[in-house]
């Protein structure tokens, strides 16, 4: 920067503020200028220019006046910026034509939207900057924006207007850059290892692939009764049993219900399919993957969750081979008689240990309860938990040797799951006892198409999914999954 900013005049309050615009709005007209204008040729985005910087370019760069400062009545810095960060900006009125200067120096406020063409130059100071030589106005700011030094500071208000989060918070605005290019790189690294990208319908008649409550519509042409989708796996899986044998969606899922630092009512989740391979094979493949993300965009494997202060909260290490054990053996660490109790002394043990269990908790119920706060919610580093009970996972492969635990991982990290992955069951007899034993009385959720596709033959598989805003909290640092969606569900005001 040139110098010091001078001390800002009194506060006004919010009415006088948007009047002040509004007059400012009216004078542009005035003059003839639109002040929602159009087109503008761009040559180059501000913070591209400033990160690959080359002096003597003639540029023409449109952004959101971010700071301004006059220096005295012939010379003004001003910053603009968009996603891709901010340069400097310096305009001399011997440079800019009359009207260009005029409106630059009484017109132009922080928030509004300016395309400069000029040249980049170093100033004196070292900053790299566009010296301008022609200004147009792109669209007035018809509200002053939040503190520059302090942004929004209501987490309620950064998620209820992510737009002035993204505008005054750079950290925020990285997060959902890396998210973007992380998305990207999920892609290309899947397709490279010949997974197809496929789609899958959003709603379905039948709400299957997890267990989970349904948002309900109704379709008025077809009469009938539809599902926001929990999971797309069953369709998934029919397009294995089509002969499509690598495919891959990222798809939005929607659930009806809680919302918590870790739960969206919809997010966005990775399913692949592999046919010919099996639950470890995809470890290995999530493996590869999660820990190519980490070095390309995280800058290693080691990974630093910081409070707002800077300071070091937690440290991930995702140094491969990663942990593998198996559920029964963690239990074993929690307690090493679990798996010697009754059922009622596993209830009664769970209360010793801390555990809250409901009154009608099924034994597998109150087990899992007792794993995802003792090992699940404590464990940092990667690991995957072999062998779950089938009661929790009706859709994979029993185990060959031990018919109580079925072929499958979870993946944890950052004390959450990341991601599960299945031998996939492709018995269409074992799949419909599972799934009945699953719907109890309410058979008529069974999806009978699914049953009849599977029939008709499908390869042995491995499967995976993988929860993408948790993934990205994970990887950023974030804590709450608000912090990595754009526009989160809240509650209306009123």
């Amino acid at each position: 920067m040139e110098t010091q900013a001078p001390t800002p005049p009194p506060p006004q309050n919010e009415s006088e503020l948007l009047q002040i615009r509004r007059d400012k709005l009216d004078a542009l007209k005035a003059k003839g200028i639109d002040p929602f204008g159009g087109k503008f040729e761009n040559t180059h985005d501000a913070g591209a220019l400033k990160a690959n910087f080359t002096e003597g370019l003639d540029v023409k760069v449109g952004g959101r006046v971010l700071a301004k400062r006059t220096m005295g009545k012939a010379s003004i810095f001003f910053d603009i910026g968009d996603f891709t960060g901010r340069i400097q900006c310096y305009a001399n009125k011997k440079d800019l034509s009359e009207q260009d200067f005029e409106v630059l120096a009484s017109l132009v406020d922080i928030g509004d939207w300016v395309g400069v063409e000029g040249q980049s130059f170093v100033t004196k100071m070292g900053e790299k900057s566009i010296h301008a030589k022609a200004l147009t106005f792109l669209s007035k700011g018809l509200r002053p924006l939040p503190d520059k030094w302090h942004g929004i500071t209501d987490r309620e208000q950064i998620y209820r207007q992510r737009y002035l989060d993204l505008i005054s918070n750079d950290a925020s605005r990285n997060i959902f850059v890396t998210r973007s290019k992380m998305i990207a790189e999920i892609r290309r690294y899947l397709q490279e290892r010949d997974f197809m990208e496929v789609e899958t319908p959003m709603m379905q008649d039948v709400a299957g692939g997890a267990a989970a409550r349904p948002f309900e519509t109704y379709h008025n042409a077809l009469d009938m009764p539809l599902y926001l989708r929990i999971a797309p796996e069953l369709f998934l899986k029919r397009l294995l049993v089509g002969g499509f044998t690598r495919i891959f969606e990222l798809n939005r899922n929607f659930r009806n219900e809680g919302i918590s630092r870790r739960h969206n009512p919809e997010f966005t989740m990775l399913e692949a399919y592999w046919a010919f391979a099996d639950f470890e094979k995809m470890a290995d493949l999530v493996e590869g993957m999660i820990c190519h993300l980490a070095e390309t965009y995280c800058g290693g494997l080691k990974l630093e969750h910081k409070n707002a202060e800077g300071e070091v909260t937690k440290t991930i290490n995702l140094a491969r081979p990663w942990r593998r054990e198996s559920y029964k053996n963690l239990l074993k660490g929690v307690d090493p008689q679990w798996w010697d109790y009754t059922p009622e002394q596993r209830k009664a043990r769970a209360a010793e240990l801390g555990v809250e269990i409901g009154a009608n908790f099924e034994d597998y119920e109150v087990t899992q309860h007792v794993f995802e706060r003792l090992v699940e919610a404590v464990q940092m580093d990667p690991l995957y938990v072999t062998h779950c009970p089938k009661e929790l996972v009706p859709l994979a492969k029993q185990n060959a040797t031990d018919d109580s635990v079925v072929d499958v991982y979870e993946l944890v990290i950052n004390g959450q799951e990341i991601s599960p992955g299945y031998s996939e069951l492709n018995d269409p007899i074992v799949q419909r006892a599972r799934l009945e034993e699953q719907a109890g009385e309410e058979i008529q959720k069974i999806d009978e198409d699914f049953i009849t596709a599977l029939e008709y033959g499908m390869p042995p598989a491995g499967g995976i999914g993988i929860g993408i805003d948790r993934l990205i909290m994970m990887l950023t640092g974030a804590e709450s999954i608000r912090d990595v969606v754009f526009f989160p569900q809240l509650k209306r005001k009123d």
